[in-house]
């Protein structure tokens, strides 16, 4: 238990800096006021039994009946003539320990005392080896009992008691208290958020209504305008969403040069370097166009580029590794367009750190694209981004928007993150289904609307908002 005395100006002063140092769990024992202000006295890891032990070993200690049999006293030294017993004696017996000078000095405890013989003068040590059990044994008698002590006859440390049941139930209801208090707090902070500012918090119902992420909604909150023009206040948060949607104004640094793609599996990157090669082969021809595959782990998939390859009129290389991947880009410089294809792996495959750093050795200067499924759920969008962080992609591109039953996930992680869009796939068709995102910026936020509306989710409890928005920011 770890007791500390606070001096502050105020209560909420003193109880901030026992929450400071002590944390959450700490109990109050005590409070006064003092020319200073307020002192508190707090605990941690409190317990009444240890509270009690300490009172009671503050309280004068009776001496106790002298023990029976004579204490182990060292051995004397030998006899010299003409020597006394020195004046602690009268010290000892004055603590209970007569037995021990009549065992050293050859008399006995009870009866007539045995004749008088020389004594060898005791030293510091022995007498406090005489009067260390003796006082021990005083504490000892003056302490409770504890739960191990009848059946052991040792006392227990304070370390090792357990904690007693009563402050294990006070503790949680405090700590229920605590949270009840919290809620009750963000639903007062979330109806006068409604009250103060009704726009911002139409805002955000909007914007959790279409599956974005809370601390996107907050974010994009916070830049409503306080009045508008507009009569339909509901198309404020489309608007906000259109104007922070990151995409990728300028196609030009994507359109030519070494290009990799990259994403886990079943996101469609074969079909996705399909249809780039398709939409170059229209504007430039496939003169000047290869295609290059490294994934050598799913089966089919070298194939189904060679098809793509061969109805193109394209040339298309494999490499297994990053030293091959470098050698077939060195004989490609020439052309003004290599897509290379990866293998597909998941955020959480041990071999993606190995195809990873290959990508990074045998195309050092690739830009790399991200192909990112717009079906995903947020947390595995969010992993997906984590974990091919390491090859910094340029852009994504989001694939399969036409299977995504909500876009809020996949755009609160491109908001997150600040991740430009490129392009977006919105079918198998090649290359009809791929569109450039900066064309499709007001569409995409459309196609989100209108799944929120054909989804008609239900309208979700004030408690939700409550605990997204109306938290109140803790104090120190």
């Amino acid at each position: 238990m770890k007791i500390k005395r606070y001096m502050a100006v105020s209560m909420r002063a003193a109880l901030a800096q026992v929450r400071a140092e002590q944390g959450p769990d700490a109990v109050i024992l005590s409070s006064r006021r003092v020319e200073e202000g307020v002192e508190v006295i707090a605990a941690v890891d409190y317990d009444e039994a240890l509270f009690a032990d300490a009172t009671v070993k503050r309280a004068p200690i009776a001496p106790p009946e002298p023990p029976e049999v004579p204490l182990l006293m060292p051995e004397p030294l030998p006899a010299r003539p003409h020597t006394a017993v020195p004046a602690v004696a009268p010290a000892l017996a004055a603590r209970g320990a007569p037995r021990a000078l009549a065992a050293a000095s050859g008399g006995t405890v009870r009866g007539n005392p045995a004749p008088a013989a020389p004594v060898a003068p005791l030293s510091a040590a022995a007498v406090t080896a005489a009067t260390a059990p003796t006082v021990a044994q005083a504490r000892r008698a003056a302490l409770p009992p504890g739960p191990d002590a009848q059946s052991t006859g040792a006392p227990r440390s304070a370390s090792s008691r357990a904690p007693d049941g009563g402050y294990l139930a006070m503790q949680q209801e405090v700590k229920q208290l605590r949270e009840m208090l919290q809620g009750e707090l963000a639903h007062m902070s979330w109806n006068d958020k409604r009250r103060r500012e009704p726009l911002q918090a139409r805002v955000l119902e909007e914007l959790t209504a279409l599956d974005i992420a809370p601390d996107i909604a907050l974010s994009l909150a916070q830049l409503t305008p306080r009045r508008t023009s507009l009569e339909n206040p509901s198309h404020i948060p489309l608007a906000l969403l259109v104007r922070h949607l990151p995409v990728l104004d300028d196609l030009s640094t994507v359109n030519g040069g070494v290009i990799a793609l990259v994403g886990p599996t079943g996101a469609g990157k074969t079909t996705t370097i399909a249809k780039l090669a398709a939409r170059w082969s229209m504007q430039h021809g496939a003169t000047d166009l290869a295609l290059v595959s490294t994934d050598g782990y799913r089966i089919g998939a070298r194939e189904q580029l060679m098809t793509y390859a061969r109805i193109l009129g394209a040339p298309m290389h494999v490499a297994n590794s990053g030293k091959e991947l470098a050698r077939v880009l060195e004989r490609l410089k020439s052309k003004k367009l290599v897509l290379i294809d990866t293998a597909g792996m998941g955020p959480r495959d041990v071999r993606l750190s190995e195809q990873l750093a290959a990508l990074q050795l045998g195309a050092a200067r690739a830009r790399v694209l991200l192909a990112l499924p717009a079906h995903g759920e947020g947390q595995a969008l969010e992993d997906i981004v984590h974990s091919f962080a390491r090859v910094s992609p340029a852009a994504c591109i989001l694939t399969k928007v036409d299977e995504a039953a909500s876009l809020g996930a996949v755009i609160s992680t491109t908001l997150r993150h600040k991740l430009k869009i490129a392009y977006l796939c919105t079918g198998q068709r090649v290359p009809e289904d791929l569109h450039a995102a900066h064309q499709r910026r007001l569409w995409l936020i459309r196609v989100a609307l209108k799944l929120k509306e054909r989804a008609k989710p239900p309208r979700l409890a004030e408690a939700y908002y409550a605990r997204h928005f109306g938290r109140a920011p803790a104090h120190a």
